[in-house]
């Protein structure tokens, strides 16, 4: 029954869900900026940067989507909309995995003066340019979807070693852990949604629930470690 009533009201239920992902993004963004400003911890940066391209990513595909199912801009702009949303989305995994690796990558002696834009993360945006290109001449989100899947299961591994290694000196190594598996979980069952259960709209609408739950642990995570007001 409920099922039901939410399958039916998808599409208002995707504009909650863009503004609710949009404004935990914004918390993660400004309390991680302040960390860093206090911390300089390069992480922080890669960290805080995965969701900006998050909450950018959620805000174009589910509000400028709600503009094309109510008609208010012209449809020839959905293959754009659905474009930039996969990109930002690569670009955020890209992101999560770097905070993680970036220290066997530049070393803490390296400073650049941008993590937006700077050579190791320059290779990102090529390779996330890549896969969108990719599933725009074989259409669908098949290169995304198993980009991201590749990508969080090294992300989880890497945070469970980390974990293991120090998890009563990094309170959040736990919670960055378990929102890694998460990750991993909900790419896994939309890519299994895509290619074995299309249009099985209860498990859409779980894994839209799975998201929701892995950001409010991600925003849990940063308020209990910054402690930040």
């Amino acid at each position: 029954m409920v099922y039901e009533w939410l399958a039916a009201n998808k599409e208002i239920l995707k504009i909650f869900f863009g503004l609710i992902i949009g404004i935990i993004c914004t918390a993660i963004v400004l309390r991680t900026h302040r960390l860093f400003k206090l911390s300089s911890h390069q992480g922080i940066r890669y960290f805080r940067n995965a969701f900006l391209f998050y909450g950018i990513g959620f805000l174009v595909r589910y509000i400028l989507g709600a503009f094309l199912f109510f008609n208010l801009i012209n449809p020839a702009y959905r293959a754009i909309i659905t474009g930039l949303f996969e990109y930002f989305l690569i670009m955020a995994g890209f992101f999560l995995l770097y905070s993680l690796i970036w220290k066997n990558i530049e070393g803490e002696s390296t400073k650049y003066s941008s993590s937006l834009i700077n050579p190791k993360i320059s290779l990102f945006y090529i390779m996330a340019l890549i896969l969108v290109i990719l599933d725009c001449f074989w259409g669908g989100l098949s290169f995304m979807l198993l980009s991201q899947v590749v990508l969080f299961a090294v992300a989880t591994i890497i945070s469970y070693m980390n974990y293991s290694e120090g998890k009563k000196q990094f309170k959040f190594r736990k919670f960055y852990f378990v929102a890694m598996l998460l990750n991993f979980l909900a790419w896994l069952s939309n890519t299994l949604v895509v290619f074995f259960f299309k249009g099985n709209q209860n498990m859409i609408i779980n894994i839209y629930f799975l998201n929701l739950i892995i950001f409010f642990l991600f925003l849990y995570g940063v308020i209990k470690v910054t402690g930040l007001k």
